[in-house]
């Protein structure tokens, strides 16, 4: 297991904000003291603290001299206290609350994550969104061997196509949504779904043999081929606000049905052309109903209201996976998605 020093100084400060007067607010009835506790997650104890927990990247008071200051481990308490007049969150472990660094021995895998990642590990490395022309491009299933359809892991499969030189391992991928923008109709990309993956073994002219080694259902001919991503996999996801300003659509959500709910993994009309981030948090909003107004007759659009909170956790191009983190009211594809 890989062991990591890591500081055990990990601090929220109560600061001001950029923006004039515009103070970060404790939550009321929040604890003197809170003891972190396994299954806890970053979002989780931010939310116990603060009126804003998407503005945790503020309070947190880094030591430069600590390679990840983020982490922190059950067992862990958090002390509520006054320093220069300013409200902060210090670090006890082993029973005394101290402000220097010390130094500690610990194995990363046992550091309380910022999300629940059960909820969001099928996305981080499976499935993909990508551009027009590029499934269509790629090599495809031919068949399986004696003809067949294959369905399990360690049959093998026959592919055609250009195959990279020098790539052996594929991700096996059938064209799923295709997400356009609500305002412009313009593409934003078209849903690759994760079949499976598998190992080339040789190839002869454009016909390759490749080795079935996982399958998520049926491999049917005419599925593509693509090579494997190799892209580092985050599981520790920070939440901030997006660096510039936000404003889209929420496009489809996991499981092919219309209804959002907390937990639910949706697609967003915004990626990484448009400054998101991994960790970025969202608001949803609700578009306001149409009324008739009752002096003049007019019929009138009542104002968006907020409903809702996402985090983003993968980021495409133009588009992007992000976690419902809160839903106040009952939300669905076409809400709209803002800065929060």
């Amino acid at each position: 297991m890989r062991k990591l020093l890591l500081g055990a100084l990990l601090a929220f400060g109560l600061v001001v904000s950029a923006i004039a007067g515009d103070v970060l607010a404790l939550r009321q009835g929040h604890p003197e003291v809170y003891v972190v506790k396994k299954g806890d997650t970053l979002w989780d104890i931010s939310n116990i603290f603060l009126e804003s927990p998407w503005r945790w990247p503020e309070l947190w008071q880094v030591n430069p001299q600590i390679e990840n200051p983020h982490l922190i481990f059950p067992g862990d308490e958090l002390h509520l206290v006054y320093h220069n007049g300013q409200p902060r969150l210090v670090l006890s472990r082993g029973g005394d609350v101290k402000l220097d660094p010390q130094v500690r021995s610990t194995p990363i895998e046992q550091a309380i994550p910022a999300i629940p990642l059960e909820a969001v590990n099928p996305f981080l490395n499976r499935g993909r969104i990508v551009g027009e022309g590029v499934l269509e491009g790629a090599p495809y299933v031919l068949a399986g061997k004696e003809g067949h359809l294959v369905t399990g892991a360690g049959d093998e499969i026959f592919g055609r196509g250009t195959f990279p030189a020098g790539e052996e391992s594929f991700g096996i991928f059938r064209r799923g949504d295709v997400f356009t923008d609500p305002d412009s109709g313009e593409l934003l990309g078209i849903q690759a779904r994760d079949i499976g993956t598998a190992k080339l073994l040789a190839s002869e002219g454009d016909v390759a043999t490749l080795a079935l080694n996982r399958s998520t259902e049926e491999v049917r001919r005419g599925d593509r081929l693509l090579v494997e991503e190799e892209r580092k996999i985050n599981a520790n996801f920070f939440p901030s606000a997006p660096p510039q300003q936000i404003k889209g659509y929420i496009l489809a959500v996991e499981g092919g049905v219309n209804q959002v709910g907390r937990m639910n993994v949706v697609v967003i009309s915004k990626g990484e052309q448009d400054g998101l981030q991994e960790g970025n948090l969202l608001a949803i909003y609700k578009a306001g109903e149409t009324v008739r107004d009752p002096v003049t007759g007019d019929l009138v659009k009542t104002p968006d209201f907020r409903a809702g909170l996402l985090m983003v956790f993968r980021t495409f191009d133009r588009v992007s996976y992000g976690l419902v983190m809160r839903a106040e009211r009952p939300l669905k594809v076409n809400d709209g998605i803002r800065n929060p």
